[in-house]
């Protein structure tokens, strides 16, 4: 089978012969050009739908992140919503709370100045109580001091002052403190003699009035001194130009005289012992009966006890006068050549001399410091 021949210009009829402009140059054949077209659509076509498609899934994807999104922003508004209302009562919480404080804060500030007024009015009531408190303490010290005759409680008592002064620690009070340190170096300088002491020595004293002889007494009769009594002096003379042949009579003549010079002065020592001569000074002492002598001790101690009551009463006078007047009779009717008649007199001496010495200074200048500081509060 023959293919048909396409047909030619000279073939086609006249109206339908495209009109070539002679001097242009030829076109494509139609089919051809179709063809390319067609590529070139179903090209783009396909360019097209590829676009579409990828379009289109684009727009799904972005649709799905914008639900996901949405999804996820509502999750968010939701958990904001929450999280506000949260907020919110917790912003009305610590609102309340704030008020709460403020109002206790105000209560405390009362407080503390409630507490701050307390603790001034306790300072000052506990100063005033301090100085009233010390200012008793002395005078009682002082009382007791003057009754007892000795420096002791006041001393005490200033040295208790002192160390209560030193922990308060007010400035206000240093006057009182050192009107108490002066106070204190006046009373330890002072001599004051300890009445525990004189009335123990005064009590010794009585003791021994019993034990000292009298005058007239064996004991004290012993107790003088003896004048030894001279030996006889030999009288016997040696010729010097006697003979040898009277040698053997002059030695038993010697031995003779020294034995009867022996005799002689045992008889002249007993006869010593049998009678006895003393000088008497006070004629008063060697008068002196036992029943004499037991009211004359008995008058002593009651002097002596009389002298007690007096250091005891602080009636220092009236002491020394009993002591001396008992110091008087010591000599004129006991043995004063005895130990124990001298360790009574210096007794006497010593508690007559310390009787004096019993007056306690005050503690004006600390009395005085309180007053000042008790007034000018």
């Amino acid at each position: 089978m023959t293919e048909p021949t396409p047909p030619t210009p000279e073939t086609l009829p006249a109206p339908l012969a495209p009109q070539v402009e002679p001097d242009h140059a030829p076109t494509p054949a139609p089919a051809e050009w179709v063809r390319w077209a067609v590529l070139v659509l179903s090209l783009t076509s396909a360019g097209g739908l590829w676009l579409a498609w990828q379009a289109q899934s684009r727009v799904q994807g972005l649709e799905q992140e914008l639900v996901r999104r949405q999804q996820s922003s509502q999750t968010q508004a939701t958990e904001a919503h929450l999280l506000a209302k949260q907020a919110q009562e917790l912003s009305r919480e610590s609102a309340a709370r704030t008020a709460l404080l403020e109002s206790r804060l105000a209560e405390v500030a009362l407080q503390r100045t409630q507490v701050e007024d307390l603790i001034k009015n306790l300072s000052t009531s506990r100063d005033e109580n301090l100085l009233a408190d010390l200012e008793s303490s002395l005078r009682v010290a002082t009382q007791q001091a003057s009754l007892t005759g000795s420096a002791e409680p006041l001393v005490v008592a200033l040295q208790s002052a002192d160390a209560r002064l030193a922990r308060a620690a007010q400035p206000r009070l240093d006057n009182v403190r050192r009107a108490v340190a002066k106070d204190l170096d006046d009373v330890r300088a002072t001599r004051v003699a300890d009445l525990s002491a004189l009335t123990l020595r005064l009590d010794e004293a009585t003791r021994l009035v019993d034990e000292v002889p009298l005058l007239n007494s064996p004991e004290s009769a012993r107790a003088q001194p003896r004048k030894a009594a001279p030996p006889p002096k030999a009288s016997a003379r040696h010729d010097a130009t006697a003979s040898e042949p009277d040698a053997a009579s002059a030695a038993w003549t010697s031995q003779i005289y020294h034995w009867l010079s022996q005799a002689g002065n045992r008889v002249w020592l007993e006869t010593r012992n049998l009678i006895r001569v003393t000088e008497i000074q006070r004629p008063e002492g060697m008068l002196v009966s036992p029943e004499q002598s037991y009211f004359l001790r008995e008058n002593i101690k009651l002097r002596l006890l009389n002298a007690r009551l007096a250091l005891l009463s602080r009636q220092t006078a009236i002491a020394a006068s009993d002591l001396q007047e008992v110091e008087a009779v010591l000599p004129r009717y006991f043995d004063a050549q005895s130990r124990k008649t001298q360790l009574l007199r210096n007794l006497l001496i010593d508690v007559a001399k310390q009787s004096t010495q019993t007056t306690v200074p005050r503690p004006d200048d600390t009395l005085a410091a309180l007053a000042a500081v008790s007034a000018g509060r």
